[in-house]
């Protein structure tokens, strides 16, 4: 026995090693227009990045160092130009954790309620990583209510709250002369939208909010966090999706049906999104 858990031990401690010792995965660039990118790779969500006149603007931060490092490798390898600003989208880990990494210089910037879940517990209780004073810099020092305008150069960058969806504190970063909108994690493409009940997340304040979405920008492109770019075809058809499950869940809760018994009348990848839209109808 005491050979079992010797064994069971070291085929822990070697999981374990291989998985710390993965390389990163390269960041990259998916060219939108001269000045306009995707962000690519690393660890944590897609992101963007934007080339003004003197000075380079960073969307969402990705999740540790070496993807960090990659984000400044790519802005290097297509300009010579600082970086001088990062937009959070939203506060979720994989887009706000490499936020320590950036320079102290760098000018973050985010939603009210974004700056405020930054503090909020993590789904099981935890006290969140940014009640750290050292990490004090690196949350967002610059907010906004409705909307905001960056000018770099001769172009304006755009920024809109549109409501609560996945979270309370999303914001949209559009550029108008590129019809293109970075929108986080504000909708998923080839699987089930994710709602952040505990941070005050709504599925129908979700279609609510993308409708607005589309209402209001005449974006083209939409960039989201794990996702390749979607078309306004693609957002409308994410709508009617959501819609359509929303409705199947209500069904089940007008009939009386339980969260376990209304849960296995879905996938197993849709259990989260199930618990959050019948919380919602109870």
């Amino acid at each position: 026995m005491k050979r079992l858990y010797v064994f069971a031990f070291a085929l822990f401690l070697s999981v374990f090693l291989m998985a710390q010792n993965q390389e990163t995965p390269p960041v990259t660039l998916d060219k939108i227009s001269d000045n306009l990118y995707q962000v690519m790779g690393g660890r944590g969500a897609n992101g963007g990045m934007f080339i003004g006149e003197n000075e380079v603007l960073i969307i969402d931060a990705k999740m540790d160092k070496a993807s960090v490092d990659g984000i400044f490798e790519a802005v290097k390898s297509v300009t010579d130009k600082p970086v001088k600003f990062l937009i959070n989208t939203h506060s979720d880990g994989d887009h706000v954790n490499g936020n320590e990494f950036f320079p102290k210089e760098v000018t973050i910037i985010a939603h009210e309620n974004c700056r405020e879940e930054f503090f909020h517990p993590g789904r099981d209780g935890s006290i969140p990583r940014w009640n750290n004073a050292a990490l004090l810099p690196f949350v967002p020092q610059v907010t906004f209510n409705d909307k905001m305008q960056l000018h770099m150069g001769n172009q304006s960058i755009e920024m809109y709250y549109f409501g609560a969806g996945h979270t309370t504190g999303d914001i949209v970063v559009y550029f108008p002369e590129e019809k293109t909108a970075f929108i986080g994690d504000q909708v998923f493409k080839g699987r089930p939208q994710l709602i952040h009940s505990y941070k005050g997340g709504d599925s129908f304040e979700h279609v609510k909010t993308t409708h607005k979405i589309l209402e209001t920008l005449d974006a083209e492109k939409f960039c989201s966090g794990h996702a390749d770019i979607m078309t306004r075809a693609d957002i409308e058809q994410h709508l009617e999706e959501i819609t359509a499950f929303q409705q199947k869940v209500k069904k089940l809760v007008d009939e009386g049906k339980t969260l376990q018994e209304t849960r296995a009348a879905f996938n197993e990848n849709e259990a989260r999104l199930v618990e959050s839209v019948y919380g919602e109808l109870k």
